[in-house]
C-alpha cells in the first residue's frame, strides 16, 4: 500500500526499539507538529467531527439534570478515544515528511492500509477504556453523592451548585479526577506511538501496544510530561464550546507523530 511504509526488518513478530528521549524532544515535537499544521491546515475538517459532539453535549444539557453527570466524563473521555481520531493526522504528518502529494483527503488513506483491521483494534481496546471509565465515574458519582443521587436535579445549573457547594460534590470531584487520571495513563501508555506505529511499519496491533508500552516504561517523566501537556491543550481548547479543539486536536495529532519518530529507532 502506498500509504504504509513496509520494510523487510519490521516483520509482524519484530517489535521495534525504542530511544531514550527528553523534555527538549517534546519541545521539538510540538514545534514540529505546528510546522505540519501549518503547511496543510485541517481544521476545517475538525470543525466538521466536533460539532456534532458539541451538539450531542449541549442536547444532554438541555434535557436537564438526570444527564449531567454524564457530561464531565463524556468531554474528559476525548482523551482516551482520541488517539485512534487522529489517525489521519498521523498519516498527513508522515506524507509531509516523505515529500509526497499532500491534501486533507490524503488523511482517508489509512482506511486503505492492510493495518487497518489492527487499528482498529487498537481503537476497540481504547474503546473499553473509555467505557470503563464512563462506568467508573457513574459508580463515583452514586458513592459520593449518596442519597443525594436519588434526587435527580432539576437543571444542569442545580447539579452544578449541588456539586461545587457541597462536600459530597468535592468527593466526587476529587475522586473523579484521581480514578479519571489512572484511565488517562492507560490510554496514554497503550496509544502513544502504537498508531503511528501501525501506519509507518508491518506489524500487528500486539508489537504496537507492547512497543508503546515499552517506550512509556524506557522515558516515564518525558511521557507524564507529554500526558499533562495533552490534557492541558485538550482543557484550553474545550473552554470556547469546544470549538478551540479544531486546532488543538489537529497539533496534537501532528506532534504526536512527531514523537513517535523521536522515540521509534
Amino acid at each position: 500500500m502506498a500509504n504504509t511504509v513496509t520494510l523487510s526488518a519490521n516483520r509482524m513478530d519484530a517489535a521495534p526499539e525504542v530511544r531514550r528521549i527528553a523534555i527538549n524532544d517534546l519541545k521539538d515535537a510540538l514545534r514540529e507538529g505546528y510546522e505540519d499544521f501549518s503547511e496543510m491546515p485541517t481544521h476545517a475538517v475538525f470543525l466538521c467531527l466536533i460539532y456534532p459532539v458539541i451538539g450531542l453535549l449541549v442536547g444532554m444539557a438541555s434535557m436537564g439534570g438526570r444527564m449531567a453527570p454524564l457530561l464531565f466524563p463524556l468531554a474528559a473521555g476525548f482523551a482516551i478515544i482520541g488517539p485512534f481520531a487522529a489517525i489521519g493526522l498521523y498519516e498527513l504528518s508522515r506524507r509531509r515528511e516523505a515529500g509526497l502529494p499532500l491534501s486533507w483527503r490524503h488523511g482517508f488513506d489509512v482506511v486503505r492500509s492492510h493495518n487497518f483491521v489492527s487499528m482498529l483494534g487498537v481503537g476497540l481496546v481504547l474503546l473499553v477504556v473509555f467505557f470503563g471509565w464512563l462506568v467508573a465515574a457513574q459508580a463515583i458519582y452514586t458513592f459520593s453523592m449518596g442519597a443525594e443521587v436519588d434526587r435527580v436535579p432539576n437543571s444542569l445549573g442545580e447539579f452544578l451548585q449541588r456539586t461545587l457547594t457541597t462536600p459530597e460534590g468535592w468527593t466526587m470531584i476529587v475522586l473523579g479526577n484521581i480514578v479519571g487520571f489512572l484511565f488517562a495513563c492507560v490510554a496514554l501508555t497503550i496509544s502513544v506511538v502504537s498508531f503511528p506505529l501501525l501506519i509507518d511499519r508491518d506489524v500487528g496491533a500486539a508489537v504496537a501496544i507492547q512497543t508503546s508500552i515499552r517506550a512509556v516504561m524506557k522515558n516515564p517523566r518525558v511521557m507524564a510530561a507529554w500526558g499533562l501537556i495533552v490534557a492541558a491543550a485538550l482543557l484550553l481548547g474545550s473552554i470556547p464550546l469546544f470549538v478551540g479543539l479544531a486546532v488543538v486536536v489537529p497539533i496534537l495529532g501532528h506532534a504526536t507523530w512527531r514523537l513517535y519518530r523521536k522515540v521509534v529507532d
